[in-house]
């Protein structure tokens, strides 16, 4: 058996302190493989070319691990991964959406959407299984 992460996607609301948008995901643990790619994106300026009204305008990504640590985080994707990003062939479209790659060991995974300096609106939070 092979480690594998399904992909996910959940839109909702981003409110105020702990009002979030939140993609909990699992990768089980398998023979001969370790960890996993994943691609975690915070998607909320380009919903309004799909007519979302009140699309959330700055997300801020967080990933967190099973004990509830921050294992990963980013603000505006083109400032820290660029290159790998665009390497996915699905980087975010707007400058201000947020995304990661990393690799993730077998254990249960939260990513977490919030709005920069508590902004609020329409988000998506979505992972994809890269490996």
């Amino acid at each position: 058996m092979v480690p594998i992460v399904l992909n996910t996607s959940n839109r909702a609301r981003v409110g105020l302190g702990e009002d979030v948008t939140i993609a909990g995901f699992i990768v089980g643990e398998g023979i001969g493989r370790g960890d996993v790619r994943v691609l975690v994106r915070a998607i909320g300026p380009t919903l309004n070319t799909s007519g979302i009204i009140d699309p959330l305008q700055d997300p801020v990504l967080e990933l967190h691990d099973s004990h509830g640590t921050v294992i990963a985080s980013n603000d505006n994707w083109k400032d820290t991964q660029q290159a790998e990003l665009q390497a996915t062939g699905i980087p975010p479209n707007s400058d201000l959406e947020s995304a990661l790659v990393l690799n993730v060991s077998p254990g249960a995974y939260t990513a977490i959407v919030r709005g920069k300096n508590n902004a609020t609106g329409i988000g998506i939070v979505e992972v994809y299984a890269l490996s």
